[in-house]
């Protein structure tokens, strides 16, 4: 995996170092260069898991360069394609959708300059390893959850997130899984509200308008849970919550009896594990091909 270039380097460095010079210029200018393209910056998660990605570059020696998607496909690839001008050795990416995302793999893939996918997948292209929490097991847990608290009787909302996105597909198929087969649970709507407070505000209040007698509402992200809460509270509504992601503000928001639960997961730490990752690699390092993060459910 190494390119030709780094090994001429180690070959100068080896001929230096005999000589007694300094190598820190070297070795500086050397550095590998990674680059993150990520889905958008305009999401704590998100924020949260670019800063784990910038504190394990800096403590590995690579170089870290971020582009934000803002949700755009084609701003993705055209990321993609930016990061490649640029020479980078590897590229982490979080998919803005896991079917678009295939040009950006294959365009890497074309480069021979390896992909780690993080949070979410990506369905096709040849991918080194994806970083991610078990969504499917996430979206279980918020719906045992809810079964629960509500006795296996009762109207449930889903809202769901970016259509095509992995963590949409998996976070509602471990929802489904809960919740079906219990013949007094009624999931009586879903919709995409696309991960974002206000559109999760807006759906919600569009659904309390179509089911006024709805008993527990599953977001598939904080976000559109803080933005759904609002909804709930200016209508006087009282009902049963679950966000997912375990935000800072998502968890304030279950401290402070705003919401019931949310599905933590830990985006720091994918952040940190895609550059320790990257890291194995650029080494020709091996390593696993799917790396799972822990998660948990949050309650007051």
């Amino acid at each position: 995996m190494k390119k030709n270039g780094k090994l001429l380097t180690s070959t100068l460095t080896t001929a230096i170092t005999a000589a007694g010079l300094s190598l820190m210029p070297m070795q500086s200018a050397m550095a590998d260069k990674i680059a993150l393209v990520v889905s958008t910056l305009n999401n704590p998660f998100f924020v949260s898991l670019q800063q784990g990605a910038k504190d394990k570059a800096e403590e590995l020696g690579h170089e870290l360069i971020v582009l934000d998607s803002g949700d755009d496909a084609a701003r993705e690839l055209s990321n993609v394609e930016d990061a490649l001008s640029r020479g980078v050795d590897l590229l982490l990416i979080n998919p803005t959708d896991s079917d678009a995302v295939v040009s950006s793999v294959r365009t890497a893939n074309g480069r021979d300059v390896p992909v780690v996918t993080l949070d979410r997948s990506a369905n096709g292209g040849r991918v080194a390893a994806h970083v991610a929490s078990d969504n499917v097991a996430g979206g279980e847990l918020a719906g045992n959850f809810i079964a629960e608290k509500l006795a296996g009787k009762g109207e449930i909302v889903q809202l769901e997130g970016v259509a095509g996105a992995s963590a949409t597909r998996d976070r509602g198929e471990g929802f489904m899984k809960a919740i079906d087969g219990q013949s007094g649970l009624s999931l009586v709507a879903t919709q995409p509200a696309n991960f974002n407070r206000t559109q999760g505000l807006n759906v919600m209040e569009n659904l309390l308008q179509a089911h006024p007698s709805v008993n527990a509402v599953f977001a598939q992200n904080d976000e559109m849970a803080l933005g759904a809460q609002r909804a709930l509270q200016a209508a006087g509504k009282d009902i049963l919550l679950v966000g997912f992601d375990g935000t800072d503000e998502g968890i304030k928001a279950v401290q402070a009896g705003k919401m019931d639960a949310t599905v933590a997961q830990q985006p720091a730490l994918i952040g940190s594990l895609g550059v320790d990752t990257a890291d194995k690699l650029l080494k020709d390092e091996d390593v696993e091909k799917t790396i799972s993060v822990p998660l948990k459910l949050i309650t007051e």
